[in-house]
This record gives structure tokens, C-alpha cells and sequence, in this order.
């Protein structure tokens, strides 16, 4: 029997960490291939090189099981201690992508150019601002339960952050990050009646953003009737709905799909989801949406753990990472399937791009951190052997 079994009453129960890996891993090779199908011929026109795509995702995915693997060996202790630092981080990477630093694809300035490859500041940014505020909740829980001053303080840092995301403009990481923070927060303990006023604000502002952006405004429109436009406005929706129409139960197979030919706009990045749809059908679909199943569960299982073992910053963060991977995957996919409207948010570990790619491995190492200190907590407390060396302080 092996230790984490033994940690176990029944012995028999499943164990958090090996889930974890193995849907993160699945959904990162599923990745890979399907990139390797959807990119080719969008490669081999703007590259001359049919594995372009592909031999860079490739080394994405090397890089970023070596960064998940190195951030699992980082103590909880610096994530909690540093929280001021990666505040400071976070919302300095923001505002440096609007100077001349910053580099502007499709009308959006997002990225920092960084030799080889480009930066995607959010993706720094949204770890930085979760890991921050899973600090604050813990010192400031009192305050921030039953207050309104000390709620107010974390909604600020978020509106300011939120403020320069919708400056580059970035609406989908400005959705995500609210949502997720807001998420901890509320698993926090604070009362449903304190984030009524917020949400009523947060509408009111969403719906403000999208009607005096006439490109927000046209999506929107799209969204609604794609079809009534499927050459210009709904053009992606139409392309990714017949894309999910050809692959019909078990799709047309690995390599087959039709709408990758420069019909379907970013096939290889956002719109992937509906590249496995038709090659592999309903069948493959619901294998993707099972693996995110299980990786979500898996978060939370190990995040309720955590706060069940006196592990409150453990569990903060754990939760906020959590959120972060569920909610992106969940917008995506709803885009792709048109349930919301059109927005450029990658599907992460599946769709191409290094920034994503590195960023949920991040969220990844810190979900198996937590996982290995709490079963080192665990082990300590019933055979008192010292617990892992340069291990957080679960009062943090």
C-alpha cells in the first residue's frame, strides 16, 4: 500500500493528484495533435512550413510541464509571503502593455514581444491578482466578512486591473478574472447580499462596453442570428456550427475536417474545439468536456481538502486557480458552440498559444503543491515525521 493510501480510512478512496495529472496531461497531448490537424494548411500558406504551428506548441508543451513541475516545488510560504510583489507584478504588466512596449494584432494590443515569442500580459496578470487576493481573504477575513469597507478594498484592486484590461481591449480575461476573484471571495464566507449592488454594477458596465463598441454591438447582433449574416458579422459562429453539424456522432476522423481550409477563422487557436467536434463528433467532444470535468472537480476536491486540513491560503488559491482554468474553458466552448458570443479566450492546454499554455501549467503546479503539503501535513500529524523541507505555514 502506498503512502497516500495508507493516509486514507478506507484505503480505497480516489486520490487527487494522479487525476489531476492525468487530465491535465490528456487534454495538453490532445492539444498537440489537434493542433498539429487544425494548423497545417494555415501553416503552410503563412510560414512555408506545414508543422510551424505545430513544432512550436510542441516545445510550449515541454516548457510548460518543466515550469508545472518547477512550480510544484515552490513553497506556499512564498505565494503567500510575495502577495504585494505579484500585486505589483500583475498591474505593471497591465499598464506596460499600453506604452510602446506593448504589440497590436487584430485592433488588440495584448502582448509583449519578447524575441521568440510574445507575452500575453492577462494570463501574468490574472495568477498574480488571484494569488494576491487568496492573501487578503486569509489576513483580512474578518474585515472582509463582515464589512463593507473590507469587500470594498479587494473590488477595487479588481476594477482597476479590470479597467486596463478593457483598455487593450481584452473583455473576455476582464470576465474571467472578475468572476473567478469575485468566486473565491464568495467560497471565502461573505454573504450573497454583499455582491448584489456589484453584479447590478458589473452589468450595467458590461452592457455599456458592449453598446457604444460597435464591434461588441455586431457580435453581440451575430450571437443572436448568425445566419442572418454568415458572411460577414456571424461568420465564425456559422463556419464553427457547421464544423459541429459535419461531425455528427463520431466525426470524419484525424486530418479530415474541411472547415480547417481557411473556412473556419482561427482554427487552430480559439475555434479548436470545433476542429475535434467534426473530426471526432459528439464522441470527442464529450471526451474533451469530461477531462475538464474531472481537472475542475479535481481543483476543487484538492482546494475543499486544503481548508479541511487548516490550510486557508491553500485553499483561497486553490480555488481561484480553479475557477480561472473552468471559467476559460467554459466561455470557450459555449463560443464555439454559440451559447455566448463570439470572444477570443483560448481553450486551456488544448489550443495554440504559449502564454495560455505556460499559464495553466502554473495553475497546475500550484494545485499539486497544495496536494503534496497538505499530505505532508497529513503524514506529520499521524506519525510525527518533519514535514516537507521549506514547507508553508499553514497559518499564512
Amino acid at each position: 500500500m502506498n503512502r497516500a493510501l495508507a493516509l486514507r480510512p478506507n484505503g480505497l478512496s480516489l486520490q487527487p493528484l494522479p487525476l489531476l495529472i492525468f487530465s491535465a496531461v490528456g487534454l495538453l497531448l490532445i492539444g498537440v495533435v489537434m493542433i498539429g490537424s487544425a494548423s497545417m494548411d494555415t501553416a503552410a500558406q503563412n510560414t512555408g512550413s506545414a508543422f510551424y504551428y505545430l513544432g512550436r506548441q510542441f516545445v510550449y508543451a515541454i516548457m510548460g510541464a518543466l515550469l508545472c513541475l518547477a512550480v510544484a516545488n515552490v513553497p506556499l510560504s512564498w505565494w503567500s509571503r510575495s502577495g504585494w510583489l505579484l500585486l505589483g507584478v500583475g498591474l505593471l504588466v497591465l499598464a506596460l502593455v499600453l506604452t510602446p512596449l506593448g504589440r497590436t494584432v487584430n485592433g488588440s494590443t495584448r502582448w509583449i514581444p519578447l524575441g521568440l515569442f510574445n507575452v500575453q500580459v492577462s494570463e501574468v496578470a490574472k495568477i498574480c491578482l488571484i494569488a494576491y487576493l487568496a492573501g487578503y481573504v486569509v489576513r483580512r477575513r474578518d474585515e472582509l466578512v463582515n464589512t463593507w469597507l473590507g469587500f470594498l478594498k479587494p473590488v477595487i484592486v479588481l476594477a482597476i486591473a479590470s479597467v486596463l484590461l478593457v483598455t487593450e481591449p481584452d473583455f473576455g480575461a476582464t470576465v474571467v478574472l472578475m468572476t473567478a476573484a469575485l468566486g473565491m471571495i464568495f467560497l471565502s464566507g461573505v454573504r450573497l447580499s454583499r455582491f448584489l449592488p456589484l453584479i447590478a454594477v458589473c452589468v450595467a458596465v458590461g452592457a455599456a462596453l458592449v453598446v457604444f463598441q460597435p464591434y461588441r454591438l455586431k457580435r453581440v447582433v451575430s450571437y443572436l442570428d448568425p445566419w442572418q449574416d454568415q458572411f460577414d458579422t456571424g461568420y465564425q459562429l456559422t463556419q464553427s456550427l457547421i464544423a459541429f453539424g459535419r461531425g455528427e456522432w463520431f466525426g470524419v476522423g484525424l486530418g479530415n475536417s474541411v472547415q480547417k481550409l481557411f473556412y473556419l477563422p482561427e482554427a487552430h487557436t480559439d475555434f479548436i474545439f470545433a476542429i475535434i467536434a467534426e473530426e471526432f463528433g459528439l464522441a470527442g467532444s464529450l471526451a474533451i468536456l469530461a477531462l475538464f470535468g474531472l481537472l475542475v472537480w479535481v481543483g476543487l476536491k484538492i482546494s475543499r481538502r486544503a481548508e479541511q486540513a487548516g490550510m486557508p491560503f491553500a485553499s483561497c488559491f486553490g480555488y481561484g486557480l480553479t475557477l480561472l482554468i473552468g471559467l476559460q474553458a467554459a466561455i470557450n466552448i459555449a463560443v464555439n458552440t454559440g451559447l455566448l458570443p463570439t470572444k477570443g479566450l483560448t481553450l486551456p492546454l488544448v489550443s495554440y498559444g504559449g502564454s495560455s499554455l505556460l499559464a495553466t501549467c502554473v495553475c497546475i503546479g500550484v494545485l499539486a503543491r497544495i496536494e503534496m503539503e497538505r499530505l505532508d501535513a497529513l503524514e506529520q500529524k499521524n506519525d510525527g515525521k518533519p514535514k516537507r523541507k521549506g514547507g508553508a505555514r499553514y497559518d499564512d
